[in-house]
């Protein structure tokens, strides 16, 4: 099993803690391409991703897509 965690480039705030622990944050720069990015994780074998509110509002056909498969799963947390 891999975990992403996925944000927008301007959110300092968001996944601190887990930057601090060494994990990788994905960092999305054009927030329209939030869905390139989601299938470019999948096609890394990511099968966790954890994403903020603000970079989830620019995806719903992707994640109502990956909601009904147990295979990805797609975690929202609130921005900071």
């Amino acid at each position: 099993m891999k975990i992403t965690l996925l944000k927008g480039s301007n959110d300092k705030k968001s996944f601190k803690l887990f930057e601090t622990l060494g994990a990788k944050v994905n960092t999305i720069d054009d927030l329209e391409k939030t869905d390139d990015k989601i299938q470019e994780l999948i096609r890394e074998d990511y099968t966790t991703i954890i994403m903020t509110s603000e970079v989830a509002g620019f995806s719903e056909s992707i994640i109502k897509k990956y909601n009904r498969t147990n295979d990805i799963k797609i975690i929202i947390t609130p921005s900071k």
